[in-house]
């Protein structure tokens, strides 16, 4: 499997990293996890549950963008350091904006989102670069 294959396998495990400090948040909040109504429980969030659970939504929103990136470098055969470079950047930044997010690094985290962003961008435009 290819490296940018890769980075996609375990930008989809970070999704589900990610939802781990928000099922601790939620049980912390005094009634335990509410399994029955979870969506309900998560609204209720606030400091850091409440960051934890919009970063985790974040991981969701922007792997489509990464998927299909990675995908079109494939599909046109674009290949190279720069496909790879692009990919593991990508990683990189979703999970320094994990931390950051987690510890209220609001500035640096919109900085790496920002990161990811391009890189995802920039793999959809890899076949024409």
């Amino acid at each position: 499997m290819s490296l940018p294959f890769w980075c996609v396998f375990i930008s989809a495990v970070l999704i589900f990293v990610a939802k781990i400090p928000v099922a601790k948040a939620m049980k912390e909040e005094g009634v335990g996890y509410d399994n029955r109504h979870p969506r309900s429980q998560q609204a209720r969030l606030s400091g850091f549950g409440a960051r934890a659970l919009a970063a985790h939504q974040n991981s969701i929103e922007i792997f489509p963008l990464f998927a299909a990136g990675v995908l079109m470098a494939h599909v046109t055969q674009t290949q190279g350091h720069l496909v790879d470079l692009l990919a593991v950047l990508f990683v990189v930044s979703r999970v320094l904006y994990l931390f950051l997010y987690w510890n209220d690094k609001h500035q640096l985290r919109s900085l790496v989102w920002v990161v990811g962003l391009v890189c995802c961008l920039l793999l959809m435009l890899s076949p024409a670069l």
